[in-house]
């Protein structure tokens, strides 16, 4: 079938101009794997390759559709398809080969034949070019550098490479019969955890954050925002951080967020009197923080719950208390602007109602709430998420049953037979587009986790993760907030080329043994750091992808923006520290220890906040200002006197503001009468 006979329609989510049968094979293939999921989760468990190949298998084929080879909005032609349905044959028999053979590979334990060797190469090259196409190049460059390196030392396939090694980078060499083994048949390569959660746990959540997308739970969560925060003084703002914080957990993307959420807020902001980089900067920074936000944690929680064997459940509550400190921040620096520039809130005709807006979406709170009781009865992640997705459909399809034949009928609108049939049609197509776009959503962060097995696999097979901690130790000289800083520059530039769950993994597998072996960091607190550090390339230029979607929508300059939303995510970068320094927020203690903590570390970042802006109050004395920074250190560190210390300084800065604050509203008060 030619393109000629099949007119070219614009895919959404693909970017690409497609021919119709293609956008039908992507429709096929989505909601296959959509059910498969549903399936695996929910009805009959798989065993672990069986449930991997598989998933990776559909999402390669899924990609390999989605994205064409030459580049979204241009024509394959003739080479573009045999390269594509060349691809697409190596993602069948990546994922094929494993459920055919997968008894006879297992029972030949180690001593691989040529045939698994060669579909091993096959599987490698198909997932880096699939991750090319749906992540960025970066990703696979990395990918194809940690297979160099595997390959680089005396007795690997490239001796010569061995010899510009640095000395504490050298190892003997694979060849390829061991590069190929370990990375497609071995339990830390392409199929190793990364993969494992993403084929699980994360689709799931994806799926379910897709059908509260299709269904309007969205606009739901916006409106709820915003009747309750639009009146206060830079209202859009406040609802904008609320809004991001409900949102971004489900999306499991700080740019999804930004380009959902901020089509509405940041026009908003800009309306208010904020200035479009200030719009764009806040919502990069709010939804920057949807990614820390419990349950989902975008991927995160997942993720850390594994490489860390800590209950899924208590990874969220540890979690509530330093994202809570974050949002609060962010909040803070959008008061204090509204403050400072003397803004209103929006007028009531303008806002919706609290109560309408319940009555219209109350149901949308119905799966959210079986997915927290299950979650709390310590139920399977995947089972959850499978219940939750079964509890929106069935809540969708009874709101719009019983709108159809109460509601619809008072307003005009008679039930007959062909209205029933057009009605059920209807629910058939939403329910498939909602199978579809929680696949489609789900392509990049499992291409991701593919890809991060790759590095996963070479790391463990050259032994480069011990030596990147020796590395730390030499460099740091045993210092920790100089090996935090090394941790967090490297997850900046790890995030110039990698989304932020495959930086996460790649850096805890790199820096992770140093931080609790060396260090003495908890091992969750470790992952936290590690996981948070990770966001920030969305907010840190000159790499701030979510400042530069907010820019876009804001109209405003890409470094402008970014730099706001530098400023505005700086929780990002204390709150990881005070983890360290002050672990019983995580880990638990004493009941007044762990509220001295949490007491002081929200009034450091509201002190933070005040001193970065010069006002709080009102406008902050430069010696206030200075005060501050050395108060804010004495804070996080465990001592303490000096707790106690940093704690007086600080609330002698902002006592002194409100007393100002208080003489200037008399002063004028006096004048105007």
């Amino acid at each position: 079938m030619s393109e000629s006979t099949n007119p070219p329609v614009v895919m959404p989510g693909g970017n690409a101009i497609q021919p119709r049968f293609v956008l039908w094979l992507i429709t096929i293939v989505a909601v296959g794997l959509s059910l498969f999921q549903l399936y695996s989760a929910g009805i009959q468990p798989l065993g672990l390759f069986y449930q991997r190949s598989i998933h990776l298998m559909l999402i390669m084929m899924l990609a390999f559709l989605m994205f064409p080879v030459f580049g979204p909005g241009r024509k394959r032609g003739i080479l573009g398809w045999l390269i594509d349905a060349m691809f697409f044959a190596g993602a069948l028999v990546t994922g094929g080969y494993l459920v055919l053979y997968l008894d006879e590979i297992i029972s030949r334990a180690g001593f691989w034949s040529q045939t698994d060797i060669l579909v091993g190469c096959i599987a490698t090259l198909t997932v880096l070019e699939a991750s090319r196409r749906a992540v960025g190049f970066g990703m696979t460059l990395i990918g194809a550098l940690a297979i160099v390196y595997a390959f680089a030392g005396p007795r690997g396939e490239l001796p010569w490479l061995g010899q510009f090694m640095p000395g504490i980078l050298e190892h003997r060499g694979y060849n390829l019969d061991r590069v190929a083994g370990q990375l497609y048949l071995g339990q830390e390569g392409i199929f190793g955890l990364p993969l494992g959660v993403a084929a699980t746990y994360i689709f799931i959540f994806v799926l379910f954050g897709a059908f509260l997308e299709s269904t309007g739970a969205g606009k739901f969560f916006i409106d709820m925002a915003y009747a309750a925060t639009g009146r206060q003084r830079g209202g859009p703002a406040k609802a904008a951080v609320i809004a991001s914080a409900g949102m971004g957990s489900i999306s499991g993307s700080a740019i999804a967020n930004v380009v959902t959420t901020g089509a509405f807020t940041i026009p908003l902001m800009k309306r208010l009197g904020y200035k479009p980089h200030q719009a764009g900067g806040i919502e990069a920074a709010a939804s920057t923080g949807g990614q820390i936000m419990p349950p989902l944690m975008g991927a995160g929680a997942f993720l850390i719950a594994e490489y860390t064997n800590t209950p899924y459940l208590e990874v969220v509550k540890v979690s509530i208390l330093p994202a809570i400190m974050y949002f609060a921040t962010v909040y803070l620096f959008v008061h204090i602007i509204a403050l400072k520039q003397g803004m209103q809130g929006l007028p009531r005709s303008e806002l919706p109602q609290m109560r309408q807006v319940m009555r219209d979406g109350w149901h949308f709170l119905l799966p959210l709430g079986v997915l927290v009781w299950l979650l709390v009865m310590n139920m399977s992640p995947m089972r959850v998420g499978f219940y939750a997705v079964i509890t929106m459909v069935v809540v969708a399809v009874l709101r719009y049953a019983l709108w159809f034949f109460f509601v619809a009928p008072q307003q005009g609108q008679s039930v007959t037979l062909t209205s029933i049939k057009l009605m059920l049609w209807a629910g058939l197509v939403k329910l498939v587009q909602g199978l579809e776009l929680g696949a489609r959503n789900a392509v990049a962060v499992s291409m991701a986790c593919a890809v991060a097995g790759i590095i996963v696999g070479v790391v463990g097979l050259t032994g480069l993760g011990l030596k990147f901690s020796s590395m730390m130790m030499a460099f740091s000289g045993g210092n920790i907030v100089l090996a935090l800083l090394m941790v967090l520059l490297a997850s900046l530039i790890l995030g110039m080329g990698l989304p932020v769950t495959a930086s996460y993994i790649v850096l805890i597998v790199l820096v992770g043994p140093a931080l609790t072996a060396e260090f003495g960091i908890p091992l969750l607190i470790a992952h936290l750091v590690v996981f948070w550090y990770s966001q920030d390339s969305n907010v840190t230029p000159p790499i701030a992808l979510a400042g530069f979607a907010g820019a876009a929508i804001a109209g405003s300059k890409p470094m402008e923006t970014g730099f706001q939303a530098w400023k505005f995510a700086k929780g990002l970068y204390l709150i990881p520290m005070f983890m360290v320094f002050n672990p019983e927020i995580i880990v638990g203690g004493p009941v007044p220890v762990v509220v001295w903590n949490g007491v002081i570390a929200i009034l450091a970042l509201c002190a933070f906040a005040a001193a970065l802006e010069g006002y709080l109050f009102t406008r902050m004395s430069l010696l206030s200002r200075v005060a501050i920074v050395p108060a804010i250190v004495a804070v996080f560190y465990p001592d303490l006197t000096a707790e106690i210390a940093g704690v007086a300084i600080m609330a002698l800065a902002i006592g002194g503001n409100w007393v100002a604050h208080r003489r200037e509203m008399a002063a004028a008060g006096v004048r105007s009468g």
